[in-house]
């Protein structure tokens, strides 16, 4: 087909305006033009696009937001791992890191006197990665657990400071390129947000670093480009690209079109990065985006390179946090509310105090212990943070001398379905884990949630508007639903709703493992769940298991074996899960299959305690179990090995005090290449 050549070369120059206008107002905050004139540039785009779909392109400005909805999110991993930060907020832990890093330094060869720190604002968003290929976006992936995240490529196509074609006027683009940024939801358009929200009827979002993370993993790109997200790039993870400093890497983001902190700054030692630290701290409520601290770099790329970094976080780097923000205000009243997983926690209601910009009237006061120790009443006078510049919570009373009320008392009875509570240590529990409406939403979501049954579609939203209109009273309701009930919920139409009544038909016979994982039994994981489906075979016979039976089980102690037996046993939940099983749910034993060849892992026992670098806990869970081993979750002296990563606990010292030989993420790995098998 032939095609006008004015044609193609009015496309090829509204883009290249579009994407220049882009770059001005996103990422400098310097318009040239209207936003009448930017929208009919971009209506003339779409219509002449309209006209010609064949000469549509991936990289047009009018492909930000896709047509197409996703289904789900795929995952993929990094170039890089996305290591996080070792951090604290006290300024002589920021003095001893400066000592290590200089001695470290001088061991390499470099000369610790002249070191300079790159120095950055610590954005409270969501970390991501962005990958070109080519000078054009090809691939957005959330941090996830550092090494694996989920592709969210198309909802961040709509993010309009995120470059989709790399700019390069200004010097060559590198064939390939992975960078690293935060993505956040600027203060201002949170509370905007918000305020839509709440006229829309619907929960608004806690803090702006939830508002970035729940935006940017919604199913169908248009949602995502509801909200006004922004992003500040700060790192390459890998590319055709090499830089000899910090300042040099900023500089080059910034010339391919990313936007880049102003703010960012240099510094020779301690007393030049904590006076930057202040000052960001007196400008913080005067910035645009949420901050909890500043981050300090080895300027030296060089030098990072050779230094490395441990199992968790780089060597060569460090977050000096803000220290949380505290105010005085009352308690009003303190009542007890319960979750998702039957703990019952009190709550105090306060005197509305603004902490930073944020009124806060609630704060959780954790456990009875707590209320104790603290002595905490109402009426008191107290003193509130918010931690991690989030949550508040109540540090300690306030001695005022005046008149105190009574000391509190938990109840005694579950204050959502009137069960008799129990106490377990610190916590108070309510045994009604399927009646009791209070955790009848949670539980819902979690058995749909992809650590549960993964049916599409169920989320929080729609699980709490099924309880609201009393859709599902109790569990085994969810599989009583009909297609033609779930049309009218907020966001379903009658081919969504019948997707999620096919999803909810399609879990009707999980495998044994993953159903008692989304059933929330006390301290059953993954691991777990598949050690008592192997050791038990049925549902029916977890069930029936007596407590010695359950301590007998490799991994499970007399307290957890309590615990499950409890659960199953409890007449509110043994009643609900007889209605589920009732042809409803039919738990399928795990299948096994045996591998070719010899499983020369057999016999043995191994405990992965710590974070690892390289993997994730579950998955060399798995390979050692697919070689003939046992994945235990405690230490004992049949324990063959434990594998610890960075910050192993109490496993690595009780493995110490047995003699049960301990191997490092690479001592497993030489373990696993001994015979032949791999991560």
């Amino acid at each position: 087909m032939n095609v006008d050549t004015g044609v193609t070369a009015r496309l090829a120059s509204l883009r290249e305006q579009l994407h220049h206008h882009n770059y001005l107002y996103h990422v400098l905050d310097s318009p040239e033009i209207s936003d009448e004139q930017y929208d009919a540039l971009m209506t003339e785009l779409r219509d002449l696009e309209g006209e010609h779909p064949e000469l549509v392109t991936p990289d047009s400005p009018s492909q930000r937001v896709g047509g197409s909805t996703l289904t789900g999110f795929d995952t993929a991993r990094h170039a890089r791992p996305m290591l996080s930060l070792d951090s604290s907020a006290r300024p002589e832990d920021l003095r001893a890191f400066d000592t290590r890093l200089r001695r470290a330094v001088a061991g390499i060869g470099g000369s610790p006197d002249a070191i300079a720190y790159s120095l950055e604002p610590k954005i409270d968003g969501l970390s991501a990665e962005l990958v070109y290929e080519g000078g054009l976006l090809a691939r957005a992936v959330t941090r996830g657990d550092g090494v694996v995240g989920e592709v969210i490529t198309a909802n961040v196509r709509t993010i309009r400071s995120v470059p989709i074609r790399l700019r390069s006027s200004l010097r060559p683009v590198p064939a390939h390129l992975a960078v690293r940024g935060e993505i956040y939801l600027p203060i201002q358009d949170f509370d905007e947000v918000n305020e839509a929200l709440i006229n829309e009827g619907k929960q608004p979002f806690a803090n702006p670093r939830n508002a970035a993370a729940g935006s940017v993993r919604q199913i169908d790109p248009k949602n995502t480009a509801r909200w006004p997200l922004t992003i500040y790039c700060y790192d390459v993870l890998d590319g055709d690209a090499a830089f000899a400093t910090q300042s040099e890497l900023l500089g080059a983001l910034a010339d391919w079109g990313f936007p880049v902190n102003q703010l960012n700054a240099a510094a020779t030692d301690v007393d030049g990065v904590l006076a930057y630290f202040a000052g960001i701290e007196l400008r913080r409520d005067d910035l645009a985006y949420e901050v909890d601290g500043v981050v300090v770099k080895l300027e030296d790329i060089a030098q990072r390179e050779r230094l490395g970094a441990t199992a968790h976080h780089p060597r060569w780097a460090y977050a000096i946090k803000f220290v949380p923000r505290q105010e005085v205000t009352q308690v009003l009243k303190i009542i007890a509310g319960v979750g998702r997983t039957g703990v019952v926690t009190p709550v105090a209601l306060m005197r509305p105090v603004n902490i930073g910009g944020v009124t806060v009237s609630r704060a959780n006061l954790h456990n009875i212990e707590d209320i104790e120790r603290k002595d905490i009443r109402e009426g008191d006078t107290v003193r509130v943070e918010r931690a991690g510049d989030v949550i508040p919570q109540v540090v300690e009373r306030v001695e005022t001398g005046d008149d105190r009320g009574a000391p509190f008392v938990m109840p005694s009875e579950c204050p959502s379905c009137g069960t008799p509570l129990v106490r377990r240590g610190p916590y108070t529990l309510c045994p009604n884990s399927f009646g009791c409406p209070g955790q009848l939403v949670g539980r819902l979501t979690y058995y749909g949630s992809r650590g549960g049954l993964d049916i599409e579609g169920l989320g929080e939203k729609t699980v709490s508007q099924l309880v609201e209109r009393d859709l599902v009273k109790r569990f085994p309701d969810l599989y009583d639903l009909r297609a033609e009930q779930l049309v009218g919920l907020d966001g379903f139409a009658e081919r969504s709703a019948e997707k999620l009544a096919a999803a909810i038909d399609a879990s009707r016979t999980p495998t044994l493992p993953r159903f008692l994982t989304a059933l929330g039994v006390p301290e059953v994981g993954p691991a777990v769940a598949r050690t008592l489906a192997r050791r038990f075979g049925t549902f029916e016979r977890i069930r029936a298991a007596s407590v010695e039976e359950l301590d007998a089980v490799d991994g499970i102690g007399e307290v957890m074996a309590g615990h499950i037996h409890a659960f199953f046993n409890e007449p509110h939940t043994a009643r609900v899960l007889d209605d589920l099983l009732d042809g409803r749910v039919s738990p399928l034993p795990e299948e096994t299959v045996p591998l070719a060849g010899e499983q020369p892992f057999a016999g043995l026992t191994f405990v992965f305690t710590g974070a690892m670098a390289g993997f994730t806990r579950e998955a060399a869970e798995a390979l050692v179990q697919a070689l003939g081993a046992k994945a235990s979750g405690s230490v004992s002296k049949k324990t063959s090995y434990v594998v610890a990563g960075e910050r192993a606990g109490s496993k690595l010292a009780k493995a110490q005090d047995l003699g049960v030989t301990v191997l490092d993420e690479s001592g497993f790995l030489a373990l696993l290449a001994e015979h032949g098998a791999a991560l």
